[in-house]
Parts: C-alpha cells; structure tokens; sequence
C-alpha cells in the first residue's frame, strides 16, 4: 500500500490577527514549539512517509513561504490553488494530481494549522485509519473526544459498529451533525458516541475520484477539462482558468453526509485547531493568575488574560480580567476573550475604510 498527503495551507488564520497577516498567516508563525505550524505538520507525516509523498495545497502568494519554510519538498508537490474555493475544490485537485503520480494511492487530508502534542499516537491512528481506507470505498476521519461542550465544532456521531480485526477502536459513522448550541453540545458530551469533526480524512485517490463523480457532479466536470493539461507545460495555467469555475463547496456537505462507508478513529492526541486567540489558555502555560504571558510582561492584579508583546516592547497591565492584549509592530489588539471569535469584524472594518496597510 503507496500512502500519501495532501496538507491543506491556503487559509488566512483571521482571527490570529494581528499576529497572522495576509503576507504571514497563522499556519507559518510559530504558535507553540520552536517550528511554525505547517513545519509541524510536514514533521509528523514524515514518521509515516517519504517527504516525496507529501504535497500541499497553497494559493500563490504562499508558495515562496512553504519553499523557505520546507526546503527540502520537492516544488512540484506543492499545488496552487489560484483562489479560495473551500475544501471540496481544494481536496478534487489535490487528489486528482495525486492519483496520476501515485495511482490508486492511500491518501491522508489533513490543515497544516493544528496542534497535535501526542504524535505518536497519531501516526498509529493514521496507520490503522489507512489500512481501512485501504479496503473497498472506505472513508475514514479522525474523531477528537471532546473534552468540554464546544459550539465551534461540528460533530461526527458513532454507530456501535466495529471494524474487526484492529486494536485500535474503528467505528461506523452513524451521521455528520453541524456545529450546535450549547445546550446541544451538552448532550452530545454526555452521550459518549459524538466526537469533533478534525477535518481530517483518510481514503484512496481513486475513492475521492468516484465519490466526487457520484456527489458534486459540477466540480468533476471541470476535473475532467483540466486532466488532460497535468503532467504537460501548459497545467498550471489550465488549472489557473480553470478552477475558477468550481463551486464553492466544503468536503464534508459535498461527499461526508452524503457517503455511505465511513468511519471514525476516536482519537485522545492533545489536538486543537488554535481557531482564535483564547486557543492558547489550551496549548500554552499559565501562571498562577491563569494567563498566558509571552514577552515583555508587568502585570499586577491581572488574572485570566492572553498577553503577548513584540520586540522587547514593555506591556504593563494593571487591575484587568479576561482580556487579549497582543502587540505587534504596527497594531495592538484589545479586546474580551469573549469577542476572540469575532475578531474578522475588525478586518472588514479596515477593508471598509480601505485601511489594507493592517491587513
């Protein structure tokens, strides 16, 4: 069995501004360790896999920062999105230009943004995830045990059907469910078979191929338009005329609540998707005051805050609960970590008086 991976790295990591800029987003800072994120993710898959057999998938203005960052990938494996059009025609390109160098290869999905502290556990799922795949039309998709009733996830509830013959537990998905309330989100907490959706998922090429002919019939018939251009002098600029006209669609409404054979691998891996700034009272340490101090810091009386400085720059704080204060070269964010996910409003403000300089 031939595996590969596609690293998804296109996003713009918004509600990490003003840390993750548009020349600098989320998944290239170092949020936690001493390599940015995408290294991180290009690290882990090299326990299971040759650096030849992963590829990322990137828009263009990225493409330099993914060659500095990852020297050692080969140029060819990296996969230019010309614009954003969600996971779907994302992971059909991908999976498409995977399959003709690697035919009917087992493939690994997965962000390039994502903590995960215990790899190796991870890599052992990933084993046991890619021998299901492996098998039949199989999907498979990691499930985080949700350690708290999250509305910022969507959730992936489980049958009691068991894949035989593997020591690590492999379910039958009984459904995908959106992102819930918090009363909803409760009960699924107690209920003990629901699991956070990682956005990440294991199946063959030519899985991806078949369920992206039979459940998103629009984005296949621009598929098969670029095919005939992969491998020649003229593919990127097909691509580049091309991709535009694919829907704007994720995987998980065109092909996961659609699809028949999927599976979830439960999964306990130290695993967040650092969606916003009160991400770091998770992955980081806190004193004894419960903040995450990084920088240059004086704080009295302070408790429960994320406080971040920029080049030495002193941050004094005093007699404050519950903020994010973070300070970069040209901006400083203040704001409650109850508005963390609602950090964008400020980006479309900027875009609306035309302030692209802090973007």
């Amino acid at each position: 069995m031939t595996i590969t991976s596609v690293i998804m790295a296109g996003g713009k990591g918004e509600r990490f501004w003003p840390k993750s800029r548009t020349h600098l987003p989320k998944q290239f800072l170092n949020i936690s360790g001493n390599k940015s994120m995408i290294q991180q993710a290009v690290a882990r898959l090299e326990r299971l896999m040759d650096i030849s057999r992963i590829f990322i998938v990137t828009n263009e203005s990225y493409a330099e920062l993914i060659s500095m960052q990852i020297p050692h990938l080969p140029a060819s494996n990296i996969i230019i999105e010309p614009i954003g059009r969600n996971t779907g025609p994302c992971i059909a390109l991908a999976s498409m230009i995977v399959e003709q160098q690697y035919p009917d290869s087992t493939m690994i999905v997965l962000p390039s943004d994502h903590i995960i502290k215990d790899e190796g556990e991870f890599i052992t799922i990933l084993e046991a995830a890619t021998r299901v795949a492996a098998q039949q039309e199989n999907i498979v998709t990691l499930g985080i045990t949700p350690t708290s009733p999250e509305t910022g996830y969507g959730y992936i509830k489980r049958t009691e059907d068991m894949w035989e013959s593997l020591s690590t537990p492999v379910y039958k998905v009984n459904q995908f469910v959106e992102k819930p309330d918090l009363e909803t989100a409760k009960e699924y907490v107690e209920a003990g078979d629901f699991y956070w959706n990682s956005g990440i998922f294991i199946w063959k090429t030519t899985t991806v191929r078949r369920k992206i002919q039979q459940y998103m019939p629009e984005i296949e018939a621009v598929l098969k338009e670029i095919e005939p251009s992969l491998g020649t002098p003229w593919e990127s600029e097909e691509i580049r005329q091309k991709f535009v006209l694919m829907p704007d669609q994720s995987v998980d409404y065109g092909i996961m609540e659609k699809a028949d054979n999927i599976y979830v691998v439960p999964c306990q891996l130290g695993w967040d998707d650092v969606g916003s700034w009160t991400a770091l009272d998770r992955i980081d340490n806190r004193d004894d005051d419960g903040n995450v101090i990084r920088g240059n810091i004086l704080n009295i009386d302070t408790k429960n805050c994320i406080i971040e400085s920029n080049d030495g720059k002193l941050i004094a704080t005093l007699g404050i609960e519950d903020l994010i204060v973070v300070d970069t070269e040209d901006v400083t964010l203040i704001c409650t970590k109850d508005k963390a996910q609602e950090v964008k409003k400020l980006l479309k403000e900027l875009r609306t008086q035309k302030r692209e300089q802090y973007l």
